[in-house]
């Protein structure tokens, strides 16, 4: 067992309050502070704090103990996932993940082709693909797949705009999945000169659709006009049109899959994804955007709101968001110190890498040889494979924790001719857990 350390990344979108708070130090921060990682990423693993070494030096002092085999087995000698703490005060780039196989054939041909890579312009960082899971802690607002046709062409007959007839039809003539990639292909597209008078148009149309009092589209509205504003003659303002506008409560979670185009507003949320880096950008941001890339690998189907959200088994203390994602589980505890609400502990078994990551309050691990370890607020532990099981309590009034695990694997076809892995059932796989 090891008490973690989490590394911040001090993106500029980032908090200057939610992650120090969370830390116990004082606020606001020097600077924004987007994300807190406990990991074992090359580009900023965790720390052990009772070793002063990194966790990426634990696993790969000893991979077979720390990670086990059937992890090593499916994802090699890495932690297959990395888990975040993440706080938005503004809103991050609208972005989407390949599947394995673009990731895979991505990171080839451009290693091929010799661009480095640390390069701006590269696409593929890494050759794996990147699904994600967050769970709000806060009331988190995000953009996620596209909407339904038919409620997007309400939405642009509701604006008003005769600027946007000509693309009005594109999608109400064909109100599919194919009228949507004609239409973003269209519009991220643009000519700048159409472009500067497009947006314009649009966000006095959204200005006069709030005036007239009318409700139904107003909060997505209201994200164009404060979008547009961050980021004046952007493309992806236009994009906003199309997708979904999500409010998690804290404790509801957004899983997002291989393609689909989301972008996260504002808020603090507990993070989990594959280990990777592959981000294809689609705009509200500076940074490089291969439209080509981009469109090969989007997902326009439609999604409703509530099939985003991952299925959430409870058992005992243990709230699970089950996911297909075969590199990791995540799950929420919730201890009650006092006993008279909830359990105060729980055990836990050490089969395969996982991470606790505590939220609120202090919890105290203890193993069945007697070693005892506290983790508090802000800070995580490591149990390897190795590690004997744990029996978990909580040692304030309240503790909230997060659990990141590899799920028990099975084989399937990943679309190369070879295999990969998923949960063997929702909720189910890889977990012992005893309230």
């Amino acid at each position: 067992m090891h008490v973690l350390e989490g590394v911040v990344r001090p993106y500029a979108w980032g908090s200057r309050t939610a992650l120090a708070a969370l830390r116990g130090l004082p606020t606001p921060s020097a600077h924004p502070e987007a994300e807190l990682w406990f990991g074992a990423h090359p580009a900023a693993p965790a720390r052990a704090l009772d070793d002063d070494v990194d966790l990426l030096s634990v696993i790969e002092t000893d991979p077979a103990a720390q990670l086990g085999a059937a992890c090593a087995n499916a994802f090699g000698d890495r932690l297959p996932f990395l888990l975040k703490v993440l706080a938005a005060d503004e809103p991050l780039s609208l972005q989407a993940h390949p599947t394995l196989a673009q990731a895979r054939a991505g990171f080839a041909r451009e290693n091929a082709a010799g661009i480095p890579v640390d390069a701006p312009d590269r696409n593929y960082r890494d050759d794996n693909h990147k699904p994600e899971l967050v769970v709000a802690l806060t009331e988190f607002d995000a953009l996620a797949g596209f909407r339904d046709p038919a409620t997007t062409v309400d939405l642009l007959r509701d604006l008003q705009v005769a600027e946007l007839d000509p693309y009005l039809g594109l999608l109400a003539g064909q109100p599919d999945s194919h009228g949507l990639r004609a239409l973003f292909t269209t519009w991220i597209t643009l000519p700048d000169a159409i472009l500067h008078a497009l947006i314009p148009a649009v966000l006095d149309g959204a200005i006069a659709y709030l005036n007239r009092g009318d409700r139904r589209f107003a909060t997505e509205l209201q994200t164009v006009l404060e979008l547009g504003e961050a980021y004046p003659m952007d493309p992806g303002v236009l994009t906003v049109l199309l997708l979904n506008r999500l409010r998690l409560s804290p404790g509801e979670g957004l899983y997002l899959g291989a393609g689909n185009l989301h972008a996260y507003l504002r808020g603090t949320a507990v993070e989990v994804m594959a280990n990777s880096d592959n981000v294809l950008r689609g705009g509200l941001t500076p940074k490089h955007m291969d439209v080509p890339e981009l469109l090969a690998v989007l997902d326009f189907a439609t999604s409703a709101p509530a099939d985003l959200h991952p299925h959430i088994h409870v058992l005992g203390a243990e709230k699970i968001y089950s996911t297909p994602a075969p590199e990791f589980r995540l799950s929420r505890i919730d201890l009650d110190g006092t006993g008279l609400q909830r359990s105060s502990s729980i055990s836990l078994d050490a089969a395969g890498p996982q991470i606790l990551t505590v939220i609120d309050g202090t919890i105290e691990v203890r193993s069945h040889t007697g070693e005892v370890v506290s983790v508090s607020a802000g800070h995580s532990l490591w149990l390897g494979d190795a590690d004997p099981d744990v029996v978990v309590r909580a040692a304030s009034s309240s503790a909230v924790f997060f659990r990141a695990l590899v799920p028990a694997p099975r084989p399937v076809a990943d679309g190369l001719g070879g295999t990969a892995h998923a949960e063997r059932s929702a909720g189910g796989a890889g977990f012992s857990s005893r309230a």
